[in-house]
């Protein structure tokens, strides 16, 4: 190069080059991210999904559920759309990333340890949940944790503690787990922890993914309760489930053997419990037989879930509190596991809802047994029914035929 030329420059150093109008409008990646932002516009449409159907079921009624299934199938998207659906906040916590003192809470010591006591601080999340008064808290990757931290959960799912901090009640909580085999580092569930869900098994659907990539993926159908059948609903379920463990009571209670079964779902009282509570909710939103299945087995096993819903299949129990209405207009169930089905459901709704008339009423109804020859079915729904009477209350006529039974156990009323 001669001592007269001028020296050679880049063309990317010309602030007129071929990159500044690629400059002036954001960067070289501007273009590229315009094209990522319009591939993530979709739309949703209404579609039948008993696996969504089933896990808003499980949120609806406010019990802890936990989505099995192999990586990359979408279990954090369909929580991501569930919570858009309800439109509450949604918290996601990879569960296998954390302490055990993360949810048990750190140690923060005060001005008087010995007067206050030393609290235990909670994470932001928690914070921001308690904050909000509602939300969506995602426990994710819940395989891949270890016992301890397995441990320190059990307070989160069970009473929504976490540290010093109460959770309100209208958090919903919900996890996520590959199986063990498939989870890196993957551990089975202990025991307690597991016994605290509602447990789902949530696979792809290869059409719903191809039309997902076109663009349109399934709107999950957030079950709404009808106040109207809300009393109907509790008394319905109360009678279903009592009636069933009265038939079966082998099943309240069954630990399973082996380690793999321990961590997914068994029936026990807890269980029993969270089954009763999706069965009334089912009721309440007219929840379809397909999803209501995915979430009883899911609750208490396949096994007992399966002989619960064959019971169910042939019960067929009337509304009580129409019962109550008309007690008079109602024919008693000829099979005897549907007479105390249906009776247990009409105390229920009875207590739910106590006044004298809907109180005479139900013994109306339960004389209708001793009628039929069957008083011992009834002698369990008469002890309760005796409990609930008001002192100011007379006793009404159809309470004579129960007089030996109720004296037997006990739970005979003082005269009015």
């Amino acid at each position: 190069m001669s001592s007269g030329s001028a020296p050679d420059r880049p063309a990317s150093h010309d602030p007129a080059g071929p990159g500044a109008a690629a400059r002036l409008a954001g960067g070289p990646l501007a273009a590229a991210d315009a094209l990522v932002a319009r591939l993530g516009v979709t739309r949703t449409e209404p579609a039948a999904h008993p696996q969504l159907e089933a896990l808003a079921l499980a949120v609806t009624a406010n019990q802890p559920v936990l989505l099995w299934g192999e990586p990359g199938i979408g279990k954090s998207a369909a929580l991501q759309q569930l919570a858009a659906g309800l439109g509450i906040p949604l918290e996601t916590v990879i569960a296998s990333v954390h302490e055990p003192s993360d949810f048990a809470g750190l140690p923060v010591v005060g001005d008087d340890p010995a007067t206050t006591g030393v609290p235990m601080a909670p994470p932001d999340w928690a914070v921001r949940l308690a904050r909000t008064g509602q939300g969506l808290l995602f426990f994710d990757e819940l395989s891949s944790a270890p016992p301890a931290v397995q441990a320190a959960l059990l307070r989160v799912v069970l009473e929504r503690r976490v540290g010093s901090l109460q959770l309100p009640e209208s958090v919903r909580i919900v996890a996520a787990a590959n199986p063990p085999a498939s989870a890196a580092d993957g551990w089975h569930l202990s025991p307690p922890l597991a016994n605290r869900f509602v447990h789902l098994d949530w696979t792809h659907r290869p059409r719903t993914v191809a039309r997902g990539m076109a663009g349109t993926w399934p709107e999950p159908a957030v079950p709404t309760v009808d106040p109207a059948r809300v009393s109907g609903a509790v008394a319905r379920a109360r009678g279903v489930v009592s009636g069933f463990l009265t038939a079966r009571p082998g099943l309240v209670h069954h630990l399973p053997a082996d380690a793999e079964h321990r961590g997914r779902a068994w029936p026990s009282p807890r269980t029993w419990e969270m089954a009763l509570r999706l069965l009334a909710t089912a009721y309440a939103t007219g929840t379809g037989r397909e999803p209501l299945a995915a979430a009883l087995t899911g609750a208490v096993g396949e096994g007992a879930g399966l002989e619960l819903l064959a019971y169910m299949e042939h019960l067929d129990l009337p509304d009580p509190d129409q019962v109550l209405a008309r007690p008079d207009a109602f024919a008693l169930p000829e099979r005897g596991d549907r007479q105390l089905a249906f009776l247990i459901a009409v105390v229920a709704a009875v207590q739910g809802d106590l006044t004298r008339r809907r109180w005479e009423a139900g013994w109306a109804v339960l004389a209708k047994a001793v009628e039929a020859g069957v008083p011992d079915v009834a002698a369990r729904a008469a002890a309760d029914l005796a409990a609930m009477r008001d002192l100011d209350w007379p006793v009404p006529e159809g309470i004579d035929a129960f007089v030996e039974l109720l004296q037997l156990a006990g739970s005979l009323p003082g005269g009015g």
